[in-house]
């Protein structure tokens, strides 16, 4: 059901002001689960709600909004919002009792449209990124800048996620900070072997041919504890390496609200690109959505993710919509030919021409609506 419209999990990460705000710019409410709602109630055959004033809820346009949210029949404790322009239309718990949340379209609309925007910024400052990680590996011993900077650098060249405790104390699935030394990390010389269940069940084989982080690695097994990542501090002492260390160590470096999933947001974006590019062109309608599908399936077995998944949340949209309408194409040979005769810095030609055209389709779009707007 997680593919449903309008279905995700709560936002981390941004404050109150900052969501009540896009929620204002989508023209709807900002509200909360705490609030009173509708209520589902089981019956033998489907279900009635009531209102939090305690009567049924019976006008057809009220039932039709409700009907429209899709939400799971198994889902219980269901909170439904009373203003059909809440940015939260409604909330339950599923057979594992976590929570569900389902959101109005123009919030997804909103909030999509802000994520892309910041992978512009995510490109614009990964340059800077990589030379501070390349500084930092070069520090002496295992200090905590060097051992952020050898998870930073694995994020962007292996594209697993970064790993959160509780998903391993209750899924047995795991990340790049969780990852058990013995049973998970095995070095052969300069190649990293990875072995290890992630989420969703998805079994991860990665051997990456690394020299330095392969050294690394290598040291970071010698330290006590379960965990592959911890560093040693002035005094010889041991600490463990948690994903709020490494998204710290982001902003830190950055100067912005970057975060470890901002690299697999980025790398599917260029990847699928990529791989567009090189299916090129296309005769017929069928034959379009047979390449973009392609691209999509190619991308999620990089990142370990189910198609759908990858499509609705690391690729930016506008890839597919350029790629049908002949304009990313273009713009990715022109880029190219750009920075093979001016290189730029930090970025490969690639990452530039994807860069470059997402630019252009947010000013396409700034310049649509400022038109509609007058």
């Amino acid at each position: 059901m997680s593919d449903a419209p309008g279905l995700e999990v709560p936002e981390s990460g941004t404050s109150i002001e900052d969501l009540k705000a896009a929620a204002k710019a989508a023209h709807l409410r900002y509200v909360s689960d705490r609030r009173p709602g509708i209520k589902r109630v089981r019956l033998d055959h489907g279900f009635r709600y009531v209102h939090p004033k305690g009567h049924a809820i019976t006008d057809e346009e009220t039932i039709a909004r409700i009907h429209k949210l899709a939400i799971p029949p198994a889902y219980e404790d269901v909170w439904i919002c009373t203003d059909p322009n809440g940015h939260l239309q409604a909330v339950g718990r599923d057979a594992r009792g976590r929570k569900q949340y389902r959101y109005h379209p123009r919030w997804r609309s909103v909030r999509d449209e802000a994520k892309y925007t910041k992978m512009l910024i995510f490109g614009r400052v990964l340059p800077t990124i990589r030379e501070r990680v390349d500084h930092d590996l070069s520090r002496h011993g295992l200090p905590r800048e060097k051992v952020l900077a050898a998870i930073v650098r694995l994020l962007e060249t292996t594209l697993v996620r970064v790993g959160n405790e509780e998903y391993a104390k209750s899924n047995k699935s795991f990340g790049l900070t969780t990852l058990r030394k013995k049973r998970h990390v095995k070095v052969e010389g300069g190649v990293v072997h990875f072995d290890f269940r992630g989420k969703h069940g998805i079994e991860h084989h990665i051997d990456l041919k690394d020299r330095r982080l392969a050294g690394i690695v290598r040291r970071l097994q010698d330290l006590p504890g379960q965990e592959l990542f911890h560093f040693t501090d002035h005094e010889g002492v041991t600490h463990p390496i948690s994903s709020h260390d490494v998204n710290d160590y982001l902003r830190d470096i950055s100067g912005e609200e970057i975060t470890a999933k901002d690299f697999r947001t980025w790398a599917a974006t260029n990847l699928a690109a990529l791989a567009l590019h090189e299916l090129q062109a296309f005769d017929t309608k069928a034959a379009a959505k047979k390449n973009v599908l392609h691209a999509v399936e190619s991308v999620a077995q990089m990142l370990g993710n189910t198609p759908a998944i990858c499509r609705k949340c690391y690729i930016h949209p506008a890839i597919f919509d350029g790629y049908l309408d002949g304009s990313l194409l273009e713009a990715l040979k022109r880029r190219a030919d750009e920075q093979l005769a001016e290189p730029g810095a930090g970025l490969t030609a690639e990452e530039a021409a994807v860069t470059a055209f997402l630019s252009h389709r947010l000013a396409e779009r700034i310049e649509h609506e400022a038109g509609h707007a007058r």
